[in-house]
């Protein structure tokens, strides 16, 4: 490849650089607008919310690459077609393939790209998108603080709070508890904070009262405390069994000759026709830039 065709790679490429990080950017922000709720409900921090959400750009990067490249080659032949390059470059005796071989160039460089996200970048992402986001959304914290909801976290345990502060402590805190047969507790405390520590998962309550009420007997006990814990440990969600979507799979997951996964067996043509887009995916920038180039 001579001067013109390394002149041409770098401007086709820089282009498609440029128009495939500039749409991902706004489709992107369009889908992480979708999870903005993982900071203003369930408490997450920004760089969580920006960890999970960006676990999709691979996927789009998937999907925007060809249509970057076929813009890319679009924009260049027509700017080499307004400053009078072409011109010049036939007039010299440039044949066609001399001029095409930059751009198909890009097109492989592209078509690289697109087969490792493809096979191994975007499975990884969207497996790590279902495990990230199923641990956020079945944090314990995530689901208690929701201000001026009763939310029942067993079949008998009930809690309610006023207010979640900025810094996580937890305000006007009333938990109903009738998981005992025996007797029915109901605890009410100004504030609290959930600490978690080797021992577990505690809510630690302050300034508030512990009213027991015993079966069968006719008034309740009721305790005054300066420092309380209630323990959560046995609503501590730990390690859950994904089972991943066909789009969530690797490429040699999907081509599985003993069929022994139950996916095979109950979706047998999704699996199929996912295998199919896997495998041809690489094929569209190098067909979107041989039309581009033909039809300019």
């Amino acid at each position: 490849m001579g001067s013109i065709g390394r002149y041409i790679f770098r401007t086709t490429f820089g282009a498609f650089l440029v128009i495939c990080a500039s749409v991902t950017a706004l489709m992107w922000i369009t889908q992480a607008l979708r999870d903005i709720d993982l900071m203003t409900n369930q408490g997450q921090s920004i760089l969580v919310f920006i960890g999970i959400t960006g676990l999709i750009v691979p996927l789009l990067v998937l999907i925007i690459a060809p249509i970057a490249v076929m813009i890319a080659v679009a924009h260049v032949l027509n700017k080499l077609g307004n400053d009078s390059e072409l011109i010049v470059m036939n007039a010299s005796g440039m044949p066609p393939w001399i001029l095409f071989r930059p751009f198909l160039a890009v097109g492989v460089v592209v078509s690289l790209l697109v087969a490792v996200i493809s096979i191994y970048v975007s499975p990884w992402g969207l497996r790590e998108l279902r495990r990230w986001a199923t641990e956020v959304r079945a944090d314990l914290v995530s689901n208690i603080v929701q201000p001026g909801r009763f939310t029942k976290l067993e079949e008998r345990l009930t809690l309610h709070i006023r207010e979640r502060r900025p810094n996580g402590q937890l305000v006007g805190i009333f938990i109903d508890d009738q998981r005992d047969p025996k007797q029915r507790a109901s605890i009410l405390a100004e504030q609290g904070d959930i600490v978690k520590n080797e021992r577990g998962l505690f809510l630690v309550l302050e300034n508030g009262t512990v009213q027991r009420h015993e079966t069968g007997q006719r008034d309740p006990s009721i305790v005054l405390f300066n420092s309380y814990g209630f323990d959560l440990s046995s609503l501590s969600t730990g390690k859950q069994s994904l089972k991943y979507s066909v789009r969530e799979r690797y490429l040699w997951e999907l081509f599985d000759p003993s069929r022994t996964d139950t996916m095979f067996v109950d979706q047998p043509d999704q699996v199929r026709a996912e295998f199919h887009d896997r495998i041809t995916a690489p094929l569209y920038p190098l067909a979107f830039v041989v039309m581009t180039y033909a039809y300019l």
